[in-house]
């Protein structure tokens, strides 16, 4: 299983709205994500600068961002998910993250 920790960084003038798309995720994007193997899945945002940690853990990361590239939910999400971001440069959030290295983990 793949642990992923990621980071992005999202518009402080847009963090308030971020942050209640994110309490009423769709039902439909919810379970896409569980279909496609995305698993104990967190958002965390710093409210000071709007640096957001993301982590979930995957059998396959690529697969798993694969397999949400073909679902129509996911195009719509992050369609309307981009506007939030810094330094995306058109790509949309699910692929312009970058992820972190990990140095330390305790089971």
């Amino acid at each position: 299983m793949e642990r992923v920790c990621f980071r992005l960084q999202v518009k402080m003038d847009r963090m308030d709205e971020y942050i209640k798309r994110h309490a009423e995720v769709w039902p439909e994007m919810r379970a896409a994500l569980s279909e496609t193997g995305w698993t104990n899945y967190s958002l965390h945002i710093d409210p000071r600068d709007g640096l957001l940690i993301g982590y979930l853990e995957t059998p396959d990361l690529e697969a798993a961002k694969a397999g949400m590239a073909r679902t129509d939910v996911n195009a719509r999400w992050q369609a309307q998910m981009g506007e939030f971001f810094e330094e995306l440069s058109g790509v949309a959030p699910d692929e312009g993250f970058i992820r972190l290295t990990e140095i330390f983990y305790l089971p």
